[in-house]
């Protein structure tokens, strides 16, 4: 994957690979030692919730998505439901 910044990233929709709009993107969780992304943390669309996505939520009721499940970034992120 090519490089991005990540004050590119702020804002943008997160959509499934079958085209379902999960939510926008609010933030990424890094380790501050290595620099390793862990997770997107993504704001909800009303219609979607962790369970659907086999995901954990944050305090604030984000989605922790894992960095892993990232297939592509483009106009969006698309990412592996």
């Amino acid at each position: 994957m090519s490089e991005i910044l990540a004050e590119n990233l702020s804002g943008k929709a997160v959509m499934g690979a079958d085209g379902a709009e999960l939510g926008m993107l609010y933030n990424i969780t890094m380790d501050i030692k290595t620099g390793e992304l862990h997770d997107l943390v993504v704001t909800p669309n009303d219609d979607i919730t962790a369970a659907d996505l086999g995901l954990e939520l944050d305090e604030e009721n984000r989605l922790r998505m894992p960095v892993s499940r990232v297939q592509a970034v483009k106009d969006y992120i698309v990412v592996q439901r």
